[in-house]
């Protein structure tokens, strides 16, 4: 059996007096994606430092292909998209793109060419010969990704890869993103953002205060959190209840949990005169979980 592409056990880390992750354990198997989930300060940034050697853990272990990483020691290419973006502002956009590349590898040649194309591909074709301070934060946040993944990583680690994205480009990205798994590339995604989650991980752990509170296969984790739920569209809110929990509400587009049988659950909204168009058991969404997991 191959060993994990990335192995934490039983990381422990604390900064002083105070402990910010606590025994958490987990492993990304090769060509999986994995979204590594949870809300602001919830410790996940910190983990991916302390795998990428940048904080040494208080306690356990953290590899990458079998071994702690050091920069020009690991057994697999690696591209890192930092929380903190970070490019060379008073340099051409061609210019810090080929200066990538080549610290990657490349020849000055193909890291051109390669950069031109993806410019082409995200929509600023224009852009090359600008000054990465003239170009907005949405387009710098496009070239540092292009960098991220410009020399084809067998692991790529994405801090928060759409952050600030308006939903065209958010989509853009994703559709890059999930370009790099077909390919076979082992992703590790922090985010907490459900919808990119579900869409594109093959396994899942969700961290709150340092802990793990969930941890599995998409499917798992729904179980895990009582399996199956209830969408409702109607024409008007829902009226709160004892017999189910509006665990996510969208317009009037509402997931329940259910404390009572569906047929008297939907008895009952039907005597709530609510305009309901739909009543559909679903499985529970990985929204409406964040949601119970890390409060409204």
């Amino acid at each position: 059996m191959a060993s994990p592409v990335v192995q934490v056990e039983n990381f422990r880390m604390a900064f002083g007096a105070k402990t910010v992750i606590e025994d958490l354990s987990f492993q990304i198997d090769a060509a999986q994606t994995f979204g590594f989930l949870g809300s602001n300060g919830s410790g996940k940034t910190t983990t991916i430092r302390a795998l990428l050697g940048i904080y040494p853990p208080t306690a356990g272990r953290l590899l990458i292909a079998g071994r702690r990483f050091r920069p020009g020691d690991s057994k697999i290419t690696l591209g890192y998209l930092p929380e903190e973006r970070g490019l060379y502002k008073k340099e051409r956009v061609i210019d810090t793109m080929v200066y990538f590349g080549r610290l990657k590898g490349m020849s000055a040649k193909a890291a051109k060419s390669w950069s031109l194309a993806y410019l082409e591909r995200v929509g600023l074709p224009g852009k090359a010969k600008l000054r990465l301070d003239k170009c907005s934060g949405g387009e710098q946040q496009k070239i540092q990704l292009g960098v991220t993944i410009m020399n084809d990583p067998e692991l790529l680690i994405l801090d928060e890869p759409t952050k600030g994205f308006d939903p065209v480009n958010r989509r853009l990205l994703l559709t890059l993103i999930g370009e790099q798994r077909q390919r076979g590339c082992t992703i590790l995604m922090v985010t907490h953002q459900m919808e990119e989650s579900e869409r594109l991980c093959d396994r899942v752990l969700l961290l709150k205060d340092g802990v793990a509170r969930a941890y599995g296969t998409v499917p798992q984790v729904q179980e895990q959190f009582g399996g199956k739920s209830v969408k409702v569209v109607s024409e008007r809110p829902l009226p709160t209840s004892p017999s189910y929990q509006i665990l996510a509400a969208n317009g009037f587009e509402t997931e329940l949990k259910l404390n009572v049988s569906e047929r008297e659950a939907l008895a009952e909204l039907a005597a709530a005169a609510v305009g309901m168009s739909q009543f559909t058991p679903v499985r529970r969404s990985l929204d409406s979980i964040f949601v119970e997991v890390y409060g409204s």
